[in-house]
């Protein structure tokens, strides 16, 4: 346990050649993240602002801690949106406390990040169902789109699920804006052709097919400058337009989390949820990247960089962080060698922050409305529905529940629940292991499920094979299956469990063992194991368990079968 520097891996070997491919990507990346930011603080709720503040020391502190080398972290959707459910809970949008929630929740991330990983409890991630989390995204990413159309449409809308948003939508089409209107369809309609058909245009221009693409994941930054040129020019701002106005030019003073006991109980939960969703879409995104480079992520070490990002987001008084999937792969084309670039991206950001901010003045919320909507549009996936539908009836029901639980009662609920089920499909599934009754395939030793293959049985003789661990959960479960199959048929004199597949027993399935031994020898019934591994042996003789044992223990199953077969002389039935 401690806290590891990994960026003295990639600091050690650091060239030339890396400082000129990570400067470029840093570059790249920044371009892309500047409206990114502001968008995603006005989404949680937050001034424009506190977007860039989170995208400058979160990313230096990743960086020096992170495991990834082309992970970015910074304000991502899902967060932002998680941001502004629980504060919209305790306070008002815009006020004092409102920022001091979200500093506070930065804060609550990080320690309970950090805290899970010097714990080494990397391992939790994988207690959540793919499926479950694929579709709270989705939905989130929903009701993400639906809560900026109000500012595509210029119209007030509130609401924390999708039919109360609906709702305050139908009934303000009536007093929709319509300057507003036609410049949010405007970038909305540009994002999705660049979206749709810009690499192919930047590569009829001359550029090559990488550079192509570099270029158009930049295109939100053009169309942020011609949305922005056209309120200026035309004075839309005054027309009733809704602009960013004012952002303080200069980097953010560091400031700490008020220590309030209230705030800190009402945010504790929601902190949790914030840490656990992030860790696996940064934890998702990190991996897919780093296995095309072959490198290795350690999940326990990430929890630390990402939780000590946080802790830096809240000093920058700003609001949570996570490592985001489209500033991700963009530096990842872009080139980048090293989590350098991220720093030199933080640099860039910074520069802007002190240079540029009173030129996007005149910046439509409607711009940055339309640039949400495009990017959490990539992040729905339908496709999840029709798959767990064809693989798994329970996974089927997990993913609608989770679905229609975050789209009916908000991304609290919605989470919450996907949390849940995740453990309960978990809990539902150990608690109801595979257990096979087994024959020998002819001509061979090999055992296999009665129901799958022809094989030769001993009416006599049972054989159970077990296919996973047995512990408090499901230990019963395997009890019950013996005494239902022994209670249908009088001729069994012999049970085999076959624990091939059993890695572990903890002391709940010790005492079931010991009652099935007594009772099965009680009907005049042996039992036997075979195929036992070495350490579970050794905590089943540490107990004298194998000495109590009616039966003995094979080293092969096909060994039990010729033994037992053998010396009572039962005949063989296909």
């Amino acid at each position: 346990m401690g806290i590891r520097f990994p960026a003295r891996n990639w600091v050690r070997g650091y060239d030339r050649e890396a400082f000129t491919a990570d400067i470029i990507a840093a570059a790249i990346v920044s371009i892309m993240l500047i409206p990114q930011s502001l968008a995603y603080a006005l989404l949680a709720g937050l001034p424009a602002e506190v977007g860039l503040y989170a995208s400058i020391l979160p990313l230096i502190a990743y960086a020096l801690l992170g495991t990834s080398s082309t992970l970015s972290v910074g304000p991502v959707a899902i967060t932002s949106l998680l941001t502004a459910s629980a504060l919209a809970a305790i306070t008002e949008a815009g006020s004092t406390d409102y920022l001091a929630g979200a500093i506070m929740l930065a804060a609550l991330s990080g320690l309970m990040l950090l805290a899970f990983g010097l714990l080494r409890l990397g391992f939790v991630a994988n207690f959540l169902s793919h499926s479950v989390v694929s579709a709270f995204i989705s939905a989130s990413a929903l009701i993400i789109a639906l809560s900026q159309l109000k500012h595509l449409l210029g119209v007030d809308a509130d609401g924390d699920n999708v039919l109360a948003m609906a709702h305050d939508l139908l009934g303000s089409l009536g007093v929709i804006h319509g300057p507003t209107l036609v410049l949010g369809a405007l970038a909305l309609a540009l994002l999705l052709g660049m979206r749709s058909f810009g690499a192919r245009l930047w590569e009829k221009l001359g550029l090559k097919q990488h550079s192509a693409r570099l270029v158009n994941r930049s295109a939100p930054v053009l169309i942020v400058l011609i949305t922005l040129g056209l309120v200026w020019a035309l004075s839309l701002d005054a027309a009733g337009v809704a602009v960013v106005g004012t952002i303080p030019r200069g980097l953010p003073l560091p400031t700490l989390p008020s220590f309030d006991l209230e705030l800190i109980r009402q945010l504790i939960i929601p902190a949790l949820l914030i840490s656990i969703i992030g860790y696996v879409e940064s934890i998702s995104v990190g991996r897919t990247l780093a296995a095309k480079r072959r490198e290795r992520i350690d999940s326990n070490q990430e929890l630390v960089g990402l939780g000590a990002a946080n802790l830096a987001s809240a000093v920058s008084g700003a609001l949570p962080v996570t490592g985001g999937f489209s500033r991700s792969v963009v530096n990842f084309d872009a080139g980048a060698r090293t989590q350098a670039a991220s720093i030199y991206a933080a640099l860039l950001i910074a520069l802007a922050t002190v240079l540029l901010t009173p030129a996007l003045y005149y910046l439509p919320n409607a711009t940055l409305a339309a640039t949400i909507i495009v990017a959490v549009l990539s992040l729905v996936d339908f496709s999840v529905f029709a798959k767990t539908l064809r693989f798994s009836r329970s996974d089927f029901s997990a993913v609608m529940l989770t679905f229609f639980m975050t789209l009916g009662f908000g991304v609290e609920v919605g989470v919450s629940a996907g949390v849940l089920v995740s453990l309960l499909l978990y809990l539902y599934r150990t608690s109801r292991p595979h257990i096979a009754e087994v024959g020998q395939v002819a001509g061979t030793e090999h055992f296999r499920n009665v129901k799958r293959y022809r094989v030769i049985l001993y009416p006599e003789i049972l054989t159970l094979r077990v296919d996973e661990t047995l512990f408090f959960a499901n230990a019963n479960y395997l009890e019950e299956m013996v005494y239902d199959r022994v209670f249908q048929d009088d001729r069994i004199a012999h049970v085999i469990l076959m624990f091939s597949a059993i890695n572990e027993l903890d002391f709940s399935a010790l005492e079931v063992m010991e009652t099935l031994n007594a009772r099965l020898f009680e009907q005049g019934i042996l039992l036997h194991i075979s195929e036992l591994k070495g350490p579970v042996q050794d905590r089943l003789e540490a107990v004298h368990f194998l000495e109590e044992l009616t039966g003995q223990v094979y080293l092969t199953q096909y060994q039990a079968i010729r033994d037992l077969a053998g010396r009572h002389g039962y005949e063989a039935i296909s």
